[in-house]
């Protein structure tokens, strides 16, 4: 293990804090410093760059992001009792690292960083890594408030972020709202040997950037959509739309699809194309590609 700064290894501060990792927060710290530094380095060039980390835990990749240049990282961490271990790294870092002690699911860092564009780099808790995604990226207004997001997730959650009609087995509501707003792409695996305690599945690292002009869509239509269909994956659009109108033939048509298709065969284009075809329908407002 390369050393990328004067603090003391993960292990000994793990051990003198007393932190054994927590299942009930989705716990697994990594202590491979060569490891974490690759995870930051996979993010883009950080000199001078705001970084959000949620759940930093003892501060692996914490310092892999301070050491790779970033001017300011904003650690949002829920666990109290990893609070003294970050302030260790905030002293070696004067100025350039801010703990917040907040549940990230109802914590806003907007207020903290006004007009700069971030960079999220996170290890995230495996029982909250979907939520938090989603909730970055079903914001109304876009193109959002991160410049790229580069997450860790269960290697199974990160098939289904990538995935397209081209991939039906991991192809799903996830895969929609991730192939609309952002080009994103599996990086590299971690397997469960770099963590502590290690879990019994592969992680993935995966990058996800903005589309600066997605295909115009509102955001709620299109999870109304996605949510009907792929509920009732294994039936036929005419019945699994049943949800959103009692005769749906009307909006698969005007979206230009065969009403004898699934919901994994239907590309991102075509749920954007229901989602529309709902709202003309429902005579919501015209929709844009900024909400």
């Amino acid at each position: 293990m390369s050393q990328i700064d004067d603090l003391p290894p993960l292990r000994e501060v793990v051990h003198a804090h007393g932190l054994m990792a927590k299942k009930s927060l989705g716990q697994n710290f990594l202590f491979d410093l060569n490891l974490t530094s690759r995870i930051a380095r996979s993010a883009g060039p950080l000199e001078g760059a705001t970084v959000i980390e949620v759940g930093p835990g003892p501060g692996g990749l914490t310092r892999a992001i301070l050491a790779a240049g970033a001017g300011k990282v904003i650690a949002i961490e829920r666990d109290a009792r990893c609070l003294p271990a970050l302030a260790e790294i905030a002293a070696r870092y004067p100025g350039r690292l801010e703990v917040i002690e907040a549940d990230a699911l109802t914590f806003d860092p907007k207020p903290l960083i006004g007009s700069e564009t971030v960079r999220i780099i996170s290890n995230l808790p495996y029982n909250v890594g979907t939520a938090l995604l989603t909730g970055w990226l079903a914001g109304e207004s876009w193109p959002p408030w991160w410049h790229s997001l580069t997450l860790m997730f269960q290697r199974e959650v990160a098939e289904r972020i990538v995935a397209d009609e081209r991939d039906p087995k991991d192809y799903g509501r996830l895969g929609v709202l991730c192939g609309w707003r952002t080009e994103a792409r599996i990086l590299f695996d971690v397997p469960p040997s770099a963590f502590v305690p290690p879990p019994k599945i592969t992680s993935s690292i995966v990058h996800l950037t903005p589309r600066l002009s997605p295909l115009p869509c509102r955001v709620r239509s299109l999870e109304a959509v996605t949510r009907a269909a792929f509920g009732q994956r294994r039936k036929m659009l005419r019945q699994s739309l049943k949800s959103l109108a009692s005769d749906p033939s009307a909006i698969i048509a005007a979206a230009g699809l065969d009403e004898t298709a699934r919901a994994e065969n239907v590309p991102v284009a075509g749920y954007v194309a229901l989602a529309n075809a709902l709202d003309d329908q429902r005579g919501a407002s015209a929709p844009s590609s900024q909400s």
